[in-house]
């Protein structure tokens, strides 16, 4: 099972759509509360390169925010990363 980390922040629709479709999946993982000025969302920051939120890291490699989650559900791509991290 790959270790999956979602950073998230309060109030975003981005987030809860990400969040939901990890749910939906089954899939664990870790929601890290990182809004902004916390040290959480500069640690995510930081791992990512990115400034938007969710940020979503598989076995500690980003895999981007909310739309590239998608992408990769729509792709068929998501299931094998889950599967083989």
């Amino acid at each position: 099972m790959p270790k999956v980390e979602i950073y998230t922040q309060p109030w975003c629709p981005y987030c809860s759509r990400a969040v939901a479709l990890l749910e939906k999946k089954r899939v664990v993982f870790q929601e890290i509360d990182a809004p902004h000025g916390s040290a959480e969302r500069k640690q995510a920051v930081a791992r990512s390169g990115q400034n938007t939120m969710p940020q979503v890291f598989i076995d500690d490699r980003s895999v981007g925010g909310c739309d590239d989650l998608m992408a990769l559900e729509r792709a068929g791509k998501l299931d094998l990363m889950l599967a083989t991290a």
